[in-house]
């Protein structure tokens, strides 16, 4: 029987508008009520997922958890207590800002373990921004001298461009080498995290430290920021609506997207279901 979901926010557990189907609540709700761990993996701050915790019930909850930046930070919803956390060194933090910003229309998002930043925001970017409830800080400069002894969990690029998004992470590799790990989020996103830091490597430190195998888990998602955590679960799920590079290491594929409660469905078939 599986004992714990990791899964993605956005195209996945949300609709497309950053609501969340009541079948999802249902279901999450449901599962939780009889001892399951529903473990948001995703790129986000735990701080923007504070009102989404709230609506399914688990808020301030104690033994259960959020994986935020790619895996870069896992976080108890009791005070948002910290467990761990894998950041950038502050230098290569500098590189890689540096490196990706290859156009002026570009705009970089730079994320400590609790505040965002971001240099050169575009309208679609601070629409996306708002529809989510994100709060950050406007950069005038790409100048992050002031985060030299802070904690950085990762950096990202936005563009809606398919092209641009490649010219960043090749312009970026070409800077720092091997020692990042790549990944593409939302159609818009290109995600520069450290070396071996993952949605998977999070997901299974997590299942360790609660006495889990990876066998007991199952992980959801739709971009190639989920593969790592597909890839490593006991069932890995691709929503209906994901990328196709998803769909094809997934165990499992859904009837139904994201905005049709494409969660809920895999809850009721794989965990409500033995209860």
């Amino acid at each position: 029987m599986y004992k714990m979901m990791v899964s993605d926010l956005d195209e996945t557990l949300l609709n497309d508008d950053g609501t969340i189907n009541p079948k999802n609540v249902t279901a999450i709700q449901a599962a939780v009520a009889a001892g399951f761990k529903f473990v948001p993996n995703t790129g986000r701050s735990f701080k923007s997922v504070q009102p989404l915790l709230k609506q399914l019930a688990l808020y301030n909850c104690p033994a259960q958890y959020v994986i935020s930046y790619n895996g870069a930070a896992i976080v108890e919803n009791r005070n948002n207590q910290v467990i761990s956390t894998r950041g950038l060194d502050f230098t290569l933090a500098q590189q890689i800002l540096a490196a990706g910003l290859i156009d002026s229309t570009i705009d970089a998002h730079i994320y400590t373990v609790d505040e965002l930043y971001i240099y050169n925001i575009s309208p679609s970017d601070q629409a996306y921004m708002a529809e989510r409830g994100v709060t950050y800080t406007l950069l005038t400069q790409p100048d992050i001298a002031f985060l030299a002894d802070a904690d950085i969990m990762k950096v990202i690029f936005e563009t809606s461009d398919d092209d641009l998004r490649l010219a960043i992470k090749a312009a970026v590799c070409a800077q720092v080498g091997d020692q990042v790990e790549v990944t593409f989020s939302s159609q818009r996103y290109v995600e520069f995290n450290k070396k071996g830091t993952n949605k998977g490597q999070a997901a299974s430190d997590l299942a360790q430290q609660l006495g889990f195998t990876l066998t007991d888990v199952i992980a959801i998602g739709d971009n190639s920021n989920d593969i790592a955590m597909i890839k490593a679960a006991g069932l890995g799920v691709a929503v209906a609506n994901a990328i196709p590079a998803v769909k094809a290491v997934a165990d499992h594929i859904t009837h139904l997207t994201n905005n049709e409660g494409a969660v809920a469905e895999v809850l009721t078939e794989y965990v409500l279901s033995n209860q």
